[in-house]
């Protein structure tokens, strides 16, 4: 008795299988992108929160004064740098020594955004007036400043004679994170109160079409 042979798949079903395939992925991909995207904010959003609180903690901790930069002249943008005074030696202080760079995700920026809060009781903590994206130095010579300075004793200030900066005048201010492709609600922002460097996190509510700021 003669065996049946045993028949393949032919090429154009093979196609036909492939084809649904990716047809399924993209379609996966496609409604994945809204997550990965909240993921991407998240991160910055974390990213930055962690480093402002951990190098107010070393301050507090190692007893020296711990520089924190955003988009710091020389890198790129989207860069956040750290750096530490060491103490003096033999009178004299040495430069500032660096500890770390964090760099947010590609589509996440320091931006302010049309649409932002811009009244003093409307902005993130009562700072300046939703118009720039690093807004420290609130009230200070030179402001907008794009860094603050911990002390030892937890306040943010605005650096110190020895580097050349004013004479640690308390430094209060915000910084802004968004998504340039999306709508003005993927947007954070982070405050920091110079006499304690008290840091708090804000997330963009949209309460009936008007962006207000939350605390997080």
């Amino acid at each position: 008795m003669k065996s049946k042979l045993h028949r393949g798949f032919s090429l154009l079903e093979m196609l036909i299988v492939v084809s649904i395939g990716l047809i399924l992925a993209g379609v996966g991909f496609i409604a994945m992108m809204p997550v990965l995207n909240q993921a991407h904010l998240n991160n910055a959003y974390d990213t930055t929160l962690m480093v402002l609180r951990n190098t107010r903690n070393q301050a507090i901790t190692q007893s020296h004064e711990y520089y924190v930069y955003f988009n710091p002249v020389g890198f790129a943008a989207g860069t956040i740098q750290v750096q530490y005074q060491p103490s003096a030696v033999n009178g004299t202080f040495p430069p500032l020594q660096q500890v770390t760079t964090y760099t947010l995700p590609p589509d996440i920026t320091f931006a302010v955004r049309a649409g932002f809060p811009s009244s003093p009781t409307t902005v993130p903590d009562g700072f300046g007036v939703g118009a720039n994206a690093i807004d420290f130095g609130q009230g200070l010579t030179g402001a907008p400043l794009n860094y603050v300075v911990f002390y030892p004793d937890g306040s943010s200030r605005d650096g110190s004679a020895v580097n050349g900066y004013s004479l640690g005048n308390y430094n209060n201010g915000v910084i802004y994170l968004t998504r340039a492709s999306d709508t003005i609600y993927a947007s954070r922002a982070i405050t920091v109160w110079g006499a304690t460097g008290r840091v708090r996190g804000w997330r963009l509510n949209d309460a009936a079409g008007i962006g207000t700021w939350v605390q997080q």
